[in-house]
């Protein structure tokens, strides 16, 4: 009853990711039709697969933005959990400040980046060049696209992948019909 659901709105953009157990009541409650399960396409409400997608019934729903809050989890995601500075793959991460913030720089995304503690402790509040140190990559604001935001769940639910491709297009039923 836990397993994922993606939620899509009334233009079939996916908008949200729930469980099983809250599609079912949506369900039920006549405010989503199923449109897909893991096991195809089937209009029978009571074949719901823990892959199931839903499409809300009711006004057009805007399509969803990554959050423009700043925080450590999206951080690290963005940066594929990766040290921005050695390029270290762990799971020990913390965020760092490309330019401290007590030399003016800010909490945005373009500013911070994920680092591993021996780099974050080398560099210190430092400026890079103080430090001869350099980023792999550029920090950028996540991309709005649905595929980014719900592209986590894909190893699992691999029959979204057309869903959140499709979100972008906006042709749902063009997708339907190649099935």
């Amino acid at each position: 009853m836990n397993a994922p659901v993606l939620v899509l709105n009334a233009n079939f953009e996916p908008v949200n990711v729930c469980n099983t157990r809250r599609a079912i009541g949506l369900i039920l409650s006549g405010k989503a039709d199923m449109v897909m399960n893991g096991r195809g396409y089937h209009p029978d409400r009571k074949r719901i697969a823990s892959a199931a997608i839903c499409h809300p019934a009711g006004a057009n729903d805007p399509s969803p933005a990554p959050a423009d809050q700043t925080d450590r989890r999206e951080v690290f995601r963005r940066d594929n959990f990766t040290c921005q500075y050695c390029g270290r793959h762990t799971g020990d991460l913390t965020v760092d400040h490309v330019l401290p913030k007590h030399l003016g720089g800010e909490h945005i995304w373009t500013n911070v980046v994920a680092a591993c503690p021996g780099c974050n402790h080398r560099k210190g509040g430092r400026q890079l060049g103080e430090v001869h140190m350099n980023l792999l990559h550029i920090p950028m604001q996540p991309p709005a696209s649905a595929y980014y935001i719900f592209g986590r769940h894909l190893e699992e639910n691999t029959e979204w992948e057309q869903l959140l491709r499709v979100g972008k297009r906006g042709n749902f039923f063009h997708f339907l019909q190649e099935k």
